[in-house]
């Protein structure tokens, strides 16, 4: 995957890998921060319902600039 540009100042970029790439649709796409993990989390799940959110994701609270990874569970066989 190419670098990506630098987020909208006040915003914080979400990375899509593999199946979730396929998914959603798209590569990328940036949030208003700050925003708790939490709340991305369920704001993740109310506009792509399949994605499911980790257990507990209430305490770290994402920051401008940051960037979160979704990578969904590989197997090989």
């Amino acid at each position: 995957m190419s670098s990506t540009s630098n987020p909208p100042k006040g915003h914080f970029k979400v990375l899509y890998f593999a199946g979730a790439s396929s998914f959603t649709g798209r590569d990328s796409e940036t949030w208003p921060a700050p925003l708790p993990l939490s709340k991305l989390f369920a704001e993740l799940e109310s506009k792509y319902p399949d994605i499911p959110a980790p257990g507990d994701a209430s305490a770290p609270v994402i920051q401008e600039s940051d960037e979160v990874a979704i990578i969904p569970p590989v197997s090989s066989g």
